[in-house]
């Protein structure tokens, strides 16, 4: 069983994970938006040609 952890040390571990997941979202999110850029109804590539 791990030993408990003092309060400080807890808020600031907490606080880390937070920037991290803050980090990966907004990575995620440029992701998805470029992702989105390609689908664009303009785009002659993303269509079936007949």
């Amino acid at each position: 069983m791990p030993k408990p952890q003092p309060k400080s040390e807890k808020i600031r571990k907490e606080a880390e994970k937070a920037e991290r997941l803050a980090a990966q979202l907004r990575a995620n999110l440029r992701l998805r938006k470029a992702q989105a850029k390609q689908l664009l109804p303009g785009d002659t590539e993303a269509e079936p040609q007949s």
